[in-house]
């Protein structure tokens, strides 16, 4: 899948925002079978990755993992860190609470043998007792040492470390061995919840320790590892990132032999998979279409392969299923094959993809993550919460979620929650503070804001000669009533000159029109309106007159219907500007927001759609504030308190008169939010903690700059030997048991062959 990066924060940074979505299935063959009991506001779709017992997978083989592109840096708390940064420091670094399957951090015993809160009064402590065995790929004990390093690199106080967050380390007081080596006391100067969030992942002190080797040390080779993988090379010409098994390695061992990186483009991901450079790769619903076809064409009449991947494709199946991939039937497609020779070329290539392409399975979840309309509050139309809510209350959520995720047969609730996802402890629906999806309530609140049909065509200020509103406009001073009258009485005068000079005019234009042969309608004929007569017209009088044709001077021409059904005020159409990306892996983005242009357009609001480049989306146009409307995501995280909280936040005003926003791209907070937030973030009884939170998203809701969508499809394309890997969901990867079930012959795992 697409990303877009998120500029450098001020605080703990949610990874990876504004996940391009990519196209939506077509074809039906992937649809899974889902409960009809099953509740997706109160339970989170399983992840998918095939589960193997460890015993059950072969030892040994190299595994080639396609990634958007070799990460800039191996240290994920700077500000260019990315997705493949958390994927291959997962596989290196101790994380000490990764999430489960439910979305919950989780002690991890193979670093930690407990870690809790001993003290709460008069400050919080934590102690961390760690694993005996735990040791840094160079022999050395991990320990306090690393702690303290950490710390301070991260505590903000000290500018010559480049962080992206610093959200937690900053409440830390001091933090020191405990009773021996394999403890470690953590003391905080205030609160903290989400302390769980900390040391993870956890650099040794080597990376850590001074500015220069956190800033530049860790950016291409980590030395020191602490993980079931070792870092055994980058390689940015290459494209790879290359880790092998760790000897120094405590638990469970690695499977794999080695783990290879390659980085691939997502829309070269088909012709990876086909030609053996590539066993797992996200992938988009097209390549998932093309893998769900060769499963379903794999064996010519259904039946399962003779011999390895693809092998019982026979050729009337793989004809079959080029032309369904290429709409047509199979007498068009015969008919062309046996007529031009290009036409058998297409069918054996496609023939050859089917059978690479067969030997894989499409791992399916929902992604930890939720896709939003944001509204840009900062100024115009959308400052108004009036205009915001009237906008939320227009979407058909439900459709738009449908939309994406019901052609891949996954289930498509929208999210009822800012802060938590179905299936996590603390998820709530809170869109009841919205409200549901209501056509004249979003009309009402759009009237009582000003906005009406037909505003456009006409403007509410008083624009008479000598008003205050247009002195203001013209930025005089009101002036006194005497001065008022006499300029009314000029202008009149003027006015009245003008008239008798047109009517003069018109006179004699009618007087010559007659003169030869020909008939103006003029004001000179008895009973016109302008003579004040009855009101009948000479045009009235005449053969096949149009009645009532002619309005009296200066009435305006009517708006067509669909001007006057456009909402206006003051002669200003309510028009946004609605930006998208154009890329490839973003066709998803654009059909939802082609359906909201169309509920938007059913109101009378006018959209205009601005199309840009994916590598600038985020950067020039979210991150910047130049958009009305846009669609991207944010990622589900287990310590929302924290997290949330720079998302939600009030800007604040800069000493240039600038926004500081944060990570707040819709610009849109209230102070009672952000007292939530830290209240829930200094409340150290879960529950709690979690009611507050509640709370805040109710707000979040009301204020209506968010509007949560849709659950992120997550598709992936894995080698059907491979275990314990694909779809994650909620849950961080467990590494040491990904394998293959068969044995594979181990190449060399740069090469990209198994």
């Amino acid at each position: 899948m697409s990303h877009v990066g998120v500029p450098r924060g001020t605080a703990r940074k949610r990874r990876s925002v504004a996940l391009l979505a990519t196209g939506v299935l077509t074809i039906p063959v992937l649809a899974g079978c889902t409960s009809d009991g099953e509740d997706p506001t109160s339970v989170a779709v399983p992840q998918d990755i095939a589960p193997a017992s460890r015993d059950r997978v072969a030892d040994g083989s190299t595994l080639n993992w396609a990634i958007d592109a070799v990460p800039s840096t191996l240290n994920a708390f700077q500000a260019d860190a990315d997705g493949a940064t958390t994927r291959i420091t997962g596989a290196l670094l101790p994380s000490l609470f990764p999430m489960d399957a439910k979305g919950e951090p989780r002690l991890n015993p193979d670093y930690l043998e407990s870690a809790k809160v001993i003290e709460r009064e008069p400050k919080q402590v934590v102690l961390y007792k760690l694993n005996q065995q735990a040791v840094w790929s160079d022999g050395r004990e991990i320990g306090a040492p690393d702690f303290v390093a950490q710390w301070r690199a991260l505590s903000g106080k000290d500018s010559a470390f480049w962080t992206a967050r610093n959200a937690g380390y900053e409440r830390i007081e001091k933090i020191e061995r405990g009773k021996d080596d394999l403890q470690v006391r953590v003391t905080f100067s205030k609160p903290y919840a989400d302390w769980r969030s900390l040391f993870s992942p956890l650099y040794p002190k080597e990376v850590t320790g001074s500015p220069g080797t956190f800033n530049d040390g860790a950016r291409t080779t980590l030395r020191n590892t602490a993980g079931p993988f070792r870092l055994r090379s980058v390689n940015k010409p290459r494209g790879t990132v290359v880790l092998d098994r760790n000897p120094r390695w405590w638990g469970d061992e690695a499977r794999l032999d080695s783990l290879v990186f390659r980085a691939v483009e997502p829309g070269k991901r088909t012709n990876a998979l086909t030609e053996g450079t590539v066993d797992v790769a996200d992938i988009d619903p097209a390549t998932a279409n093309s893998i769900a076809l060769a499963a379903r064409y794999r064996g010519g009449n259904g039946g399962p392969p003779a011999h390895g991947p693809g092998a019982g494709i026979t050729p009337a199946a793989a004809l079959r299923s080029w032309a369904l991939a290429h709409g047509s039937d199979e007498e068009a497609a015969e008919t062309a094959q046996a007529a031009r020779e290009e036409t058998r070329e297409a069918v054996a290539v496609y023939a050859a993809e089917q059978k690479a392409l067969s030997g894989f399975a499409v791992r399916k979840s929902l992604e930890p993550s939720y896709t939003q309309l944001a509204l840009n509050g900062e100024s115009g139309p959308l400052s108004d919460d009036r205009v915001r809510r009237a906008i939320a209350r227009t979407l058909d959520r439900q459709e738009l979620a449908d939309a994406v995720l019901k052609p891949l047969g996954l289930p498509a609730k929208p999210p009822g929650s800012h802060l938590a996802l179905a299936g996590q402890p603390g998820y709530k629906d809170g869109s009841g503070a919205l409200g549901e999806q209501d056509t004249k309530e979003a009309q009402a609140l759009l009237a009582d804001a000003g906005w009406t049909p037909g505003g456009a065509l006409r403007s509410t200020r008083d624009t008479k000669a000598g008003s205050e509103a247009e002195k203001k406009e013209e930025g005089e001073k009101p002036a006194a009533g005497e001065k008022a009258a006499d300029e009314d009485k000029d202008e009149k005068a003027e006015k009245a000159g003008k008239k008798d000079e047109k009517a003069e005019d018109t006179e004699k234009d009618d007087k010559a029109s007659r003169e030869e042969g020909e008939y103006t309608v003029g004001d000179d004929k008895p009973g016109s309106r302008s003579s004040g007569g009855s009101g009948v017209t000479a045009q009235d009088k005449q053969p096949g007159g149009a009645a009532g044709a002619y309005a009296p001077a200066g009435t305006a021409a009517p708006a067509p219907a669909a001007v006057k059904s456009r909402l206006g005020k003051d002669g200003k159409p309510l028009s946004l500007r609605f930006v998208l990306p154009s890329g490839p892996g973003s066709q998803s983005l654009r059909t939802v927001g082609e359906k909201i242009v169309a509920m938007l357009d059913s109101i009378g609001i006018s959209t205009q759609v601005t199309k840009v480049a994916d590598d600038s989306y985020f950067k020039d146009h979210i991150a910047s504030g130049d958009y009305d409307l846009a669609l991207y995501s944010w990622p589900a995280t287990a310590y929302p308190a924290t997290d949330g909280r720079p998302i939600f936040a009030k800007p604040e005003p800069a000493t240039d008169g600038s926004l500081l926003v944060a990570q707040n791209y819709t610009r849109v907070g209230s102070d009672h939010i952000d007292q939530l937030f830290d209240r829930a973030v200094a409340e150290l009884d879960a529950d709690a903690s979690r009611d507050l939170l509640k709370q805040a998203d109710a707000r979040i809701w009301a204020a209506a700059g968010s509007i949560p969508l849709y659950q992120r499809p997550q598709l992936v394309a894995v080698d059907k030997k491979l275990a314990n890997i694909g779809a994650f969901g909620f849950a961080a990867p467990r590494y040491q048991d990904i394998g293959f079930t068969a044995r594979q012959a181990a190449g060399p795992p740069a090469n990209g062959k198994k």
